[in-house]
């Protein structure tokens, strides 16, 4: 086989073939990675489906790369629905002249994504694009969950007193993007969070199933945009506090540096959540029992205006409006 990609590997013929059987439907355990899959569902609540597109540059950075960010944002949409993630899609655009190892890298992490959340990649597709109209590797993705029966979420089931809780430090994968991106480094190193979350999903609601209002990953826009999102859904106002937001203190510096603000950076491997105020502590102290929420912190509440904003109280008292951005601070983080 070439050791780059050639328009070939995307024409239907056997280089194309070549590259499904030997690269990726043995990474990722198939007889043949086919178009579509039959799947075996059993699902006695309501079927979850979502998909997404992935189109990060640099296509590797510190904590992960396109290939294990694609599984696990997918699964993570999936996750914050209350869903037990099953299957998923890949689809690859492909361009001219990317080398063979790359490639092979990026499927390999993708393997080791989905065998550490617990899904299956079922099916997916494979086209090749003129050398210069791609970075590399854009990678589509769909998953298939399922909502068991009683996990019912949405922005219609907040009340005022709510309590809103994130399950760890804010800004880091879109930082480690940025500098990779940039080639800057910072001191300690600073690592994209990504990482699937259906675990942590899984700890929450074995703790409280009704409790638990909604759940978001604040990707792309940052918490910021997440919570804004919600609040406009709910017609409620959201008040957070900044003493109580975890940002680790190389985030904080590389924003204050760069002149970002981390609440409107993103990640990859954190969700924030609105609780009831009676079971709170309880789904609080179980995110802190997970590895990926031991940074978990209660960083505000919903309020009683129906005024639809985010508002933050600073360590004065003062408060000051938050607003998602007319565009994106950093594009291309994911």
């Amino acid at each position: 086989m070439s050791e780059k990609i050639l328009l070939g590997h995307g024409s239907g013929g056997r280089l194309m073939h070549r590259l499904v059987r030997e690269t990726i439907a043995p990474v990722f355990e198939m007889r043949e990675l086919s178009d579509s899959a039959l799947l075996e569902v059993q699902c006695d609540g309501t079927l979850a489906l979502t998909t997404d597109s992935y189109v990060v540059s640099p296509l590797f950075f510190p904590g992960g790369n396109i290939g294990d960010l694609a599984v696990c944002g997918t699964v993570n949409d999936l996750a914050v629905m209350g869903a037990r993630p099953l299957y998923l899609t890949s689809g690859f655009i492909l361009e001219e002249g990317l080398p063979l190892e790359v490639f092979q890298s990026v499927v390999a992490s993708m393997a080791r994504a989905a065998r550490n959340a617990g899904v299956r990649i079922v099916a997916g597709d494979t086209k090749v694009v003129d050398r210069g109209k791609c970075d590399g590797i854009f990678i589509n993705t769909a998953g298939v969950g399922c909502v068991a029966p009683g996990v019912r979420l949405g922005a219609d089931r907040i009340h005022p007193g709510d309590r809103i809780l994130v399950s760890g430090p804010l800004g880091t994968h879109g930082i480690a993007v940025m500098a990779e991106r940039n080639g800057l480094s910072f001191q300690p190193a600073i690592e994209s969070d990504t990482a699937p979350l259906n675990g942590l999903v899984e700890a929450m609601l074995s703790v409280s199933n009704s409790g638990i209002r909604i759940m978001r990953d604040p990707t792309r826009g940052g918490l910021v945009t997440t919570l804004k999102e919600i609040a406009e859904e709910s017609g409620r106002r959201f008040e957070i506090r900044e003493t109580q937001l975890p940002i680790l203190p190389g985030v904080r510096g590389a924003c204050e540096l760069l002149g970002l603000d981390p609440l409107h950076v993103a990640n990859e491997g954190v969700l924030a959540a609105i609780v009831s105020p009676e079971d709170s502590d309880n789904v609080l102290a179980a995110m802190k029992e997970h590895p990926l929420g031991k940074s978990s912190a209660l960083i505000g509440e919903v309020k009683a205006e129906d005024d639809q904003k985010v508002v933050l109280r600073t360590p004065l008292g003062a408060t000051r409006m938050l607003d998602m951005l007319t565009g994106d601070q950093l594009p291309r983080i994911c």
